[in-house]
């Protein structure tokens, strides 16, 4: 049932300066995952949302159903305390907390938080004990639980809000992102005593987080307007190096035919100089038109083609060699 207050609440966020973390045989029997959220609380305790029914007697049963008791001494960990909701889901889709649900959910959250500050102020000034311990962890996560609840069941906001938003240029990952940032803080913040829904606060800050995106997104663009392109960034250095080499080889092959270096007989020298037109002058398009086939090299020398080709393979051979011993040598 939702409560009632006789007084307007105020945010709080107190802080217990001097609270010493307990004896090192008492963090021993913690787990890893208390004995951080312990530490955390004592060094950074986190705010709550004040109301004054929070010091009513008989407030702790009202909003959790059962007593703050351990059902087991060995682990700090109350009770579980009664469902808000009997089930999340209806019809495969989250169901939606009615006003009296949201306001036991965010007064459950307020109120262990407002426990565990109470905790610390006592031990404000020397180490925590086993027993204020085990009671600050319990009542955290009774905090954590409330607080999941609340945000699991609002998440779809964050979506909806999405959706009916229309920004040009906007990654829609990141604004998701942003808007379930707002949620949380949202949260943190929300005052269920006014009478408003939590979606009416939340979807505020969710439109307003939408816009900060937007605004961040443009000023980036207006520094950066064009997206990064490896392929225009990268150096051409080696590709035209790599033309320089070509065209250079090129050249000393010319030369190799010249002169005979390689040693090819007069077929050999024919059959290269037609079929890749080193016998015409340098110009690539028109030598590409100008090159030709094994079948037409073959009626000009009066062999088959695939003894042309037994010729060339030989004759490229020859040239390999004469051009690994001289131009790529020095």
């Amino acid at each position: 049932m939702m409560v009632q207050t006789t007084a307007r609440p105020e945010q709080g966020r107190r802080k217990s300066p001097g609270v010493g973390m307990p004896r090192a045989d008492v963090l021993a029997r913690l787990s890893e995952s208390d004995r951080e959220l312990l530490r955390q609380w004592v060094e950074s305790p986190t705010g709550y949302v004040a109301d004054a029914s929070f010091k009513r007697q008989g407030v702790e049963a009202e909003l959790f159903g059962v007593k703050a008791e351990f059902p087991d001494e060995g682990v700090p960990r109350f009770v579980e305390a009664t469902p808000i909701v009997k089930s999340e889901f209806r019809n495969g889709d989250l169901v939606t907390l009615t006003t009296a649900q949201e306001g036991v959910a965010f007064r459950r959250l307020n109120y262990a938080r407002f426990r565990c500050h109470r905790i610390l102020n006592r031990a404000r000034g020397g180490r925590l004990t086993k027993s204020e311990a085990w009671r600050l962890i319990a009542w955290a996560h009774r905090a954590l639980d409330a607080r999941s609840l609340i945000v699991r069941l609002n998440m779809p906001l964050v979506l909806a809000m999405a959706k009916r938003t229309r920004l040009v240029n906007v990654d829609p990952n990141e604004m998701i992102s942003e808007g379930n940032m707002a949620l949380l803080r949202s949260v943190e913040k929300f005052d269920c005593s006014r009478g408003f829904k939590f979606s009416t606060y939340s979807c505020r800050a969710i439109l307003k987080s939408f816009s900060r995106v937007a605004m961040r997104t443009s000023r980036y663009r207006q520094v950066f307007p064009t997206e990064f392109d490896p392929a225009v960034e990268q150096s051409d250095f080696l590709i035209r190096k790599r033309e320089d080499v070509e065209e250079d080889c090129v050249d000393e092959i010319r030369r190799i035919l010249l002169s005979n270096a390689a040693g090819l007989t007069d077929v050999e020298r024919t059959v290269i100089e037609e079929r890749f037109s080193l016998n015409e002058p340098r110009e690539a398009e028109a030598s590409r038109r100008r090159t030709k086939t094994l079948e037409q090299v073959g009626d000009i020398i009066g062999v088959t083609k695939e003894r042309v080709r037994q010729i060339q393979n030989k004759a490229l051979d020859k040239l390999k060699n004469a051009l690994m011993d001289g131009y790529l040598a020095a």
